[in-house]
Parts: C-alpha cells; structure tokens; sequence
C-alpha cells in the first residue's frame, strides 16, 4: 500500500470516527427507559447468579492504587486501539482490510443496538456502586459531556470491551501466523478491560457478554464477499 493509499485511509477513518461520535452521542437519550432496562438486566443477572458488579466494585473501592490504575486503563485505551490500527496498516497489510471492514461493522451494528435498547451503567443504576472513574478523574471529565465521559446512557453493549476484543483480534490476526504465542497473549486486553470496567461500575457483566456477541457478528460481517458482478459478454464479430 502507498503512502498516498495510507494517507487517504486515515483521513477516511477519523471522518467516520467523527460520524459515529456524533450518531453515538444521538441515543441513549431517554433516560427513563435506560433505567427501567438496567433493573431488568439486573434481575436477569440476580436470577441467574452472575449479578457480581457490586461486590467487585466494592472491592476496587477499597485499594485506592488499582483504582487509578484501572481509571487510566478506562481513559486512554483509545490511545492502544489507534497504535493497533496504525501498526496493522502499515505493517500488516495483509489483514488490514479485514480489521477494518470489522471496525466499521462493529460500529453500524452497535448504533441500532444503543437507539433500541439504551441502558444506564451500574453507577447510576446500581444502589450502592462507586463512580471510581469519578473518583479518580485524570482528564477532571466528571459529570460533564464528553467523547471520552458520554452522559448518554449506552452500557450496552460495553465498547470498552468491545474495542479492547477488537484490538486483540486485529494483532491476534496479523501475528497468529508467525508469532502464535504473542498472538495469544493480546487476548488479555480484553480481559483486563472487561476487569476495569466491572470494577469501575461502568458496565454489567452481560454488557461483556454483548461485546463479544458485536465482535463475533461483526467478523462474520466482514467476512462476507458481495457477490461480483459477471463480466459482459464479448461479441465476437
């Protein structure tokens, strides 16, 4: 690929990086609703014995060192999923088309998700959970609307996770073949973002659940080939 192709591409991506901001921070409006589906999740959870978020936050709550670990772990993941996107285009060609076409799936099948079924995290629904990005706020973000600390209530499901899992399946993809073990090893992103964001009341077990299901469909997505149309047939005089 030039450096023209890869100029062209990233200008491409941060405009519908921006698109998508903006569609995002256009549902999960309604409040009201966000809340009454977090009480059904919750009690979802409650009956089959994986409600674990309280415990866990209250856990985190208590050791104020991991708290601020986990909150820079919340803020800056974008930074990783940029460095992951830029590594895959310019050293990895080869699955770059691939990873791509499953970022932008994952973000058109997230939105009609967000617009259907908004949810408010366990930190405004959950009696009893501790806001510890807000406690610990390295960007003082807190209780302001922001692309980094959207006000907008869309738990699920989680793109922390989800971008994490997608950042692990871009370097899983492009190193499996050469380095199987380091391929491996970016998998545990996604569980320690899965860890933070549990911890940190920002999300509900299920919303993970969710964010594999998105990453799982997405892929399948991008893996689909659109049929090609059949060339013309040539008349020969």
């Amino acid at each position: 690929m030039t450096s023209r192709r890869r100029l062209t591409e990233l200008i491409l991506l941060l405009l519908w990086f921006w698109l998508f901001t903006r569609l995002d921070a256009a549902v999960g409006k309604d409040f009201a609703a966000a809340h009454a589906n977090a009480l059904t999740l919750q009690s979802i959870e409650r009956a089959a014995h994986v409600d674990i978020e309280l415990g866990a936050n209250d856990w985190l709550a208590g050791n104020p060192v991991l708290g601020h670990l986990a909150v820079y772990v919340y803020r800056l993941y974008y930074v990783v999923v940029a460095a992951v996107l830029l590594w895959v285009l310019i050293r990895h060609a080869d699955v770059y088309r691939q990873v791509r076409r499953t970022m932008v799936a994952m973000m058109v099948l997230v939105l009609p998700i967000y617009w259907a079924v908004p949810m408010s995290p366990p930190r405004f629904a959950l009696p009893g959970a501790v806001d510890i990005v807000a406690r610990y706020d390295i960007l003082n973000q807190a209780g302001r609307e922001s692309w980094t600390h959207p006000t907008h209530h869309t738990a699920m499901p989680s793109l922390h996770v989800g971008w994490a899992l997608w950042c692990a399946y871009a370097v899983w993809s492009a190193l499996r073949g050469t380095h199987p073990r380091l391929a491996l090893l970016a998998w545990s992103f996604p569980a320690l973002m899965a860890a933070v964001v549990l911890t940190t009341a920002n999300h509900y077990l299920l919303d993970i659940a969710a964010s594999i299901a998105l990453l799982t469909a997405s892929i399948a997505v991008a893996s689909t080939e659109l049929p090609r149309r059949a060339p013309a047939p040539r008349h020969i005089d």
